[in-house]
């Protein structure tokens, strides 16, 4: 069964919803980038380190379609694009700030947070 057709037997799952537009790893720290404002793909590119060309575009581009970015074109040389959240997008800040929360005193009581290993980082 693909996903969309669970989604649509599942409508009343907002976890799954949430999930399934915030996605993994890189989705959900682009969206931390820009809950601080306008970022360029450049910016974005740096200040998320290790983030492949390619899967950095891919989550932007994901994220556009979802609705809770706005990509921006300038004509001009050499091209300038922007990205910004939406007001859907920086709805989710309110889970990003829960999750930073939550890191923030796992690490405080002495917790271990374990590195996902290659099956568990391909989900």
């Amino acid at each position: 069964m693909q996903y969309g057709q669970a989604m649509a037997k599942r409508p009343e799952c907002g976890v799954e919803r949430t999930l399934h537009v915030m996605g993994g790893k890189w989705t959900t720290l682009i969206l931390r980038e820009l809950l601080a404002g306008t970022r360029r793909y450049s910016e974005l590119k740096r200040s998320l380190g290790r983030v492949s060309p390619k899967t950095l575009t891919e989550r932007l581009r994901h994220l556009e379609a979802e609705g809770l970015l706005t990509r921006t074109v300038y004509a001009e040389v050499p091209p300038r694009v922007d990205y910004t959240l939406t007001t859907r997008g920086q709805g989710l800040g309110d889970i990003i700030a829960a999750m930073a929360r939550w890191g923030s005193i796992s690490s405080d009581d002495g917790a271990q947070v374990s590195k996902p290993t290659n099956e568990q980082a391909a989900d």
